[in-house]
């Protein structure tokens, strides 16, 4: 009697795994996917991995073009004449208007 009470208990140790994996085990799927459905599934699957690689292509490459953004506006002030503000047209004397 003693045998049938260890028996029992190891059975009943082994009983929740069992279950589970009898729970989660394959089985073959009753279901036809079309090729119009399989296109559709690929497609929008794309969509969303180009989607996030635009993204993350995009913040990474932000600093860069913010570097190269202020070289170039270094180097064109440093190559104006100090007497040009940004922006400004330089003065032309041939030009003036000093009719009297």
């Amino acid at each position: 009697m003693d045998q049938n009470r260890s028996h029992g208990k190891h059975v009943r140790y082994l009983r929740a795994p069992l279950t589970l994996a009898i729970m989660l085990a394959p089985l073959a799927a009753q279901a036809y996917v079309g090729p119009g459905a399989g296109l559709s599934l690929l497609g929008a699957l794309w969509g969303v991995i180009a989607a996030i690689g635009a993204a993350l292509l995009f913040v990474v490459l932000w600093p860069l073009r913010r570097m190269m953004q202020r070289r170039r506006e270094t180097a064109e002030r440093q190559s104006r004449p100090d007497d040009t503000a940004p922006g400004a047209e330089p003065h032309d004397r041939s030009k003036s208007s000093h009719h009297s």
